[in-house]
């Protein structure tokens, strides 16, 4: 057996018997009928059937895509050792939601987004089939990842904008949206939580093709919960004009309203300076940590943890109230975890700030997901939506471009500091400004009743 096995296999048992021993300190409380309403209360968006459906099958579906992701750069930083080709194959999986989510947005706002969905999860689905095959009889290039990378970023590049403007479709009781936000959040998150953990030892075990060829089957799950709601048709105006007029309407509208643009932009670099960390992980398990895959998948498990404990957390609030601020004050504790993660050496550590990490950037995330579905127009929805879509993932790419050139440059500590230091000075910005925002947020607030006017 090589060090490396025998360095991956104490890994993986040293974190076991962690959270065995950490189990074990707690007991399970009796349940209280307190505990019943707060737990109905936290997820309280189940109960419209549609959204219950969707729920569902996306929650087995998202495991899978967490399983692919992580199985995907062990692959290729197995292949090449390389944190450039790793920059590389996230940026050609991203860049297309750069140039192609407005125009989804476009789409989204035109047709039937349910039908839209029930296509790309289908192409979603073959393009995971394709990567399983390859990799399965051992044909697997690099160039073959870059392919179906971007295969996918395209396809994703309309399911994701459309799939958020689709929320509020499931949705009967509008009061329930920012609760539906949340859990979609947690859903992810329980996903980002199990996903890598199950990779990790699938990979080590047997290899990377069995986690590509279980996130093909998962995505018939999503496929058949989208064809068994019952969606009420939409009601869509014939395109009265061309789609760049409604592009252009769309973009002055969201980026002439100082609340959206601002937390469109505030998303948008900490996409771009703070969230490529998860780019550079394999480096870290590697190199700093001297782990293997098992090592790879706690660490984003743990940002997992996090993000879900931010998801339910925002779940369990009663009002949109504050959320503005906490846009703000969760993007300078982003930064703060990645910063203390990039000069950590000790692992345990490091899967705690992790943790905080994600926690803070689910919160930032989240409740800009939840701001911009509150005060946004209908007939704007879907623009406004993948412009949102873009600052998150859109710029992800050149985040990810950039973090692999300077990791070769200056190594991945550095290059997650400056990360993170540049995500703290633009929260602090944007707190800054937050008067000002809540000024020009007031009266969208009274006109739809979340606020009285004397208050």
């Amino acid at each position: 057996m090589s060090s490396d096995n025998q360095s991956n296999k104490m890994d993986f048992k040293f974190i076991l018997r962690g959270l065995n021993s950490q189990v074990g300190r707690f007991s399970i409380p009796p349940k209280t009928p307190w505990a019943e309403a707060r737990l109905g209360f936290i997820f309280r968006a189940l109960k419209h059937k549609n959204y219950r459906l969707f729920f569902g099958g996306q929650s087995i579906s998202l495991v899978g895509t967490w399983m692919q992701m992580v199985a995907m750069s062990w692959l290729v930083y197995r292949l090449t050792n390389s944190a450039l080709l790793l920059g590389i194959v996230g940026f050609v999986g991203q860049i297309p939601s750069f140039f192609l989510m407005p125009f989804a947005g476009v789409i989204a706002d035109r047709y039937n987004r349910h039908r839209i969905l029930i296509a790309t999860q289908t192409l979603a689905m073959l393009q995971a089939v394709a990567l399983s095959v390859l990799v399965i009889t051992e044909h697997v290039e690099v160039w073959h990842i870059v392919v179906l990378n971007l295969i996918l970023g395209l396809v994703s590049s309309f399911d994701i904008p459309v799939r958020q403007a689709f929320t509020v479709e499931m949705i009967e009781n509008k009061d329930d949206l920012g609760n539906a936000i949340a859990l979609n959040s947690s859903m992810v998150n329980v996903a980002r939580l199990l996903g890598p953990s199950i990779a990790g030892i699938i990979i080590a075990f047997v290899g990377e093709g069995a986690c590509f060829f279980i996130n093909a089957f998962s995505y018939l799950a999503v496929i058949f919960s989208l064809l068994a709601m019952k969606i009420t048709p939409k009601v869509i105006k014939p395109p009265e004009h061309h789609v760049w007029h409604d592009l252009k309407e769309g973009f002055v509208y969201a980026f002439n309203f100082a609340p959206i643009r601002d937390i469109i932009f505030l998303l948008g670099l900490a996409s771009l300076m703070g969230v490529p960390y998860q780019i550079l992980m394999p480096v870290f398990a590697k190199d700093i940590f001297h782990g293997g895959p098992q090592t790879l998948g706690f660490l984003v498990s743990m940002a997992g943890i996090g993000a879900l404990a931010g998801a339910i957390y925002l779940a369990g609030r009663k009002s949109v109230i504050g959320l503005v601020r906490m846009i703000g004050e969760s993007s300078i504790l982003f930064g703060l975890g990645v910063i203390a993660f990039s000069f950590s050496k000790t692992l345990w550590f490091s899967m705690i700030v992790i943790c905080m990490a994600g926690f803070a950037m689910m919160v930032q995330m989240a409740a800009s997901n939840t701001i911009l579905q509150t005060i946004v127009e209908e007939d704007k929805r879907g623009r406004v939506m993948s412009f949102y879509t873009m600052a998150f993932m859109g710029m992800t790419p050149f985040g990810s471009l950039f973090a692999g050139y300077l990791a070769n440059k200056i190594g991945a500590p550095y290059t997650l500091m400056v990360g993170g230091v540049c995500c703290i000075f633009a929260a602090l910005g944007f707190l800054r400004n937050l008067p000002s925002l809540r000024e020009k947020m007031r009266p969208v607030y009274i006109e739809k009743g979340i606020i009285t006017p004397g208050n």
